[in-house]
């Protein structure tokens, strides 16, 4: 009997483990620390301006948009408060779970948003890469599918807020990047395209944008740790100017 009751009792954790790491892994948590850059050298991203009687602007995005975030801000002082929702905007599930309460912190204006290159990311629980990436073994946080759903949604919930809505293109994957398939970003951006174009969003095309000098603004990788998505501190500032330019387009747009 007590040999059994320790076969059930070890049973019983087995599964519970396996429970707890699928939960996580379908979240889209497996993210390490570095990757959700909670870092000093970001902390100011999350230093929201006080509120003053200009325009609103609320940034949503992953890393690429916290780094890119100052820089916007700087660009735009005196016509516009910057503000970002307050962690990494992370994968489309993540942000249909947290959506309804970045909306009600304020009124919005201008909602400028990007969700794609977690969603594209495979990840491993057994990897022991950073953020545990893992494309030849692993799971795709979001299929094409689940993408569409979530973004569909997503925006429905973006529209309902009044605010002038611009979704952003996610940015390029490099070659070697250990958990994403460069060009599986271009498939999505063209899923999240449709869902714009029929529900008439504005469109920040930053991942053209960014191929322009992708060369001299891309963090270079390593054998490692593989091809790297994020950008140098000027590939930062050189995305800020065509984000800031298309925000204060759409400010003057708005006012006529």
């Amino acid at each position: 009997k007590q040999i059994m009751k320790n076969i059930l009792k070890t049973t019983l954790i087995a599964a519970c483990i396996l429970i707890t790491c699928s939960i996580t892994y379908a979240d889209g948590e497996l993210a390490s620390k570095e990757e959700l850059y909670k870092g000093k050298e970001y902390a100011s991203a999350f230093e929201d301006p006080k509120d003053t009687d200009l325009p609103n602007i609320l940034l949503i995005g992953d890393s690429i948009s916290i780094a890119y975030t100052v820089d916007v801000r700087k660009q735009l002082k005196g016509k516009a408060d910057v503000f970002r929702i307050p962690s990494n905007g992370k994968n489309s599930a993540f942000g249909t779970k947290n959506i309804d309460k970045w909306l009600k912190a304020n009124k919005w204006d201008i909602i400028h948003f990007n969700w794609g290159l977690w969603d594209i990311c495979y990840r491993n629980p057994k990897a022991k890469t950073q953020g545990h990436r893992d494309k030849v073994n692993g799971k795709i946080t979001a299929t094409p599918e689940e993408y569409k759903k979530e973004m569909t949604g997503l925006v429905a919930k973006l529209k309902g807020s009044g605010a002038k809505l611009i979704w952003c293109t996610t940015t390029p994957v490099p070659d070697n990047e250990l958990g994403r398939i460069k060009g599986d970003e271009i498939k999505y951006n063209k899923i999240a395209q449709e869902i714009m174009e029929i529900n008439d969003v504005a469109i920040n095309d930053l991942h053209s944008h960014a191929m322009i000098k992708l060369k001299q603004i891309q963090k270079q990788g390593s054998a490692k740790k593989g091809g790297d998505v994020h950008f140098t501190k000027e590939g930062s500032t050189y995305l800020a100017e065509k984000v800031a330019s298309e925000i204060l387009s759409n400010l003057e747009s708005e006012s006529k």
